[in-house]
């Protein structure tokens, strides 16, 4: 019987690493994919780094919640030939290995594609599979620094800045999600699979929407840093300010929502002034702008700030720290954040997926894997394998 999941009946075979990949397949997982995830004997990066840093285990529980997990040697023969009996029964393989590892190890999408024609394959890469860079290694704070993303992060005074949180990892992971679920959705009417390839470089590029916009400006100078102002010092006010207790995010982007905020102020004696009419106005007259909010920012605590953007109707939020928003009542409340017994971590707050699709069932959480934790379940039960055959593998070194 079909499950009320939107991927239910859909098999992934997950050989991805640290977070692009992973994310990708996780929200596959969440979407209601059987999804199983191949890792080398001695695991993948992300488990390693677990057992240096505590730290390193959350992302690894984040990510990989839902998959059932296998070890795999695909350097041995032993190795390739059970991965491509697996592939023979997947709809989809997904991995971020450098350009050309796949290939190199005869398990590339062109053979894979000869097993099963309605195989989608999905390949996350730093740089792509073609063009003169693709053969660079990437991370997120490469890619950060070669996209022009670091270039337009940090303080005017201060140097190309790095943004805190792996942005560019979890934004390619979506293009990669969404770029297998475009070929799926192909393939239900043609019924031919598709190679899909995300470059974390290419899914940069449009976050610098507004920096660009600068640049275009008609003296073609370079967008500056710019702090947590606007980007392409367009909109104000727009800015984070400091409050009794801590700082607040405000951004004014249209007349309706400055007047409001002069209300909210007691500063609609301003609404005529020439430095602020105008948000052309405010946006030259900058640092003034600036001093009047913050002036009126520092005068209260964030929630009294916040409670008057909701009275009168303008965008603000408070900066809040990461232990704030994992108790965040509306995110838990939504289903987006939800406290979990993990099988190594005790209790943690997991995110579920952002996709929520109405009317079908949520997906319960199930613990990530430990290392090789299904190995039995699927090479003997899906494969068919003997469990002589299994220990075989297991002394081999294949499994």
């Amino acid at each position: 019987m079909r499950k009320n999941t939107p991927l239910d009946g859909i098999t992934v075979i997950d050989l991805t690493q640290i977070y692009q990949g992973p994310y990708a397949t996780f929200l596959m997982a969440k979407a209601g994919a059987n999804v199983i995830k191949i890792e080398p004997v001695n695991g993948e990066p992300s488990r390693i780094r677990a057992k240096v840093s505590g730290s390193a285990s959350l992302p690894m529980a984040m990510l990989n919640t839902n998959k059932r997990g296998i070890t795999l040697n695909l350097k041995t023969e032993s190795g390739r030939n059970l991965f491509k009996e697996m592939v023979k029964r997947a709809d989809i393989v997904v991995e971020n290995f450098a350009p050309g590892v796949m290939d190199r190890l005869g398990v590339g999408w062109s053979v894979l594609h000869e097993i099963n024609p309605r195989l989608i394959y999905g390949s996350g890469t730093g740089y792509g599979l073609s063009g003169p860079d693709r053969d660079n290694l990437a991370m997120d704070v490469t890619i950060q620094a070669s996209s022009g993303m670091m270039s337009v992060t940090g303080m005017p005074d201060g140097p190309p800045m790095r943004a805190g949180a792996s942005i560019v990892d979890f934004l390619s992971g979506v293009h990669l999600y969404a770029g297998i679920m475009t070929a799926l959705y192909e393939r239900s009417q043609t019924g031919e699979g598709r190679l899909v390839e995300v470059a974390m470089q290419d899914t940069a590029y449009p976050t610098l929407a507004s920096n660009l916009g600068f640049t275009y400006r008609g003296s073609g100078a370079l967008p500056p840093r710019v702090g947590n102002r606007h980007g392409g010092l367009a909109l104000a006010p727009y800015n984070v300010y400091e409050a009794k207790d801590g700082h607040i995010a405000v951004v004014c982007v249209t007349e309706p929502h400055w007047n409001k905020m002069l209300a909210a102020m007691g500063r609609e004696d301003l609404k005529d002034d020439p430095r602020f009419s105008t948000n052309k106005a405010r946006v030259e007259n900058l640092a003034h702008t600036d001093e009047v909010v913050q002036q009126w920012a520092r005068s209260r605590t964030r929630d009294e700030l916040i409670a008057a953007s909701k009275q009168h109707g303008f965008p603000a939020a408070p900066v809040r720290n990461l232990i704030e928003v994992m108790n965040d009542p509306h995110m838990h409340a939504r289903g987006m954040l939800e406290w979990f017994e993990d099988q190594d971590l005790g209790r943690v707050v997991l995110p579920g997926s952002p996709l929520m699709i109405h009317g079908a069932d949520r997906v319960t959480t199930v613990s990530s894997p430990k290392l090789g934790q299904h190995n039995q379940e699927i090479y003997g039960e899906w494969l068919g394998l003997s469990d002589a055959s299994i220990e075989t593998l297991k002394q081999e070194g294949t499994i």
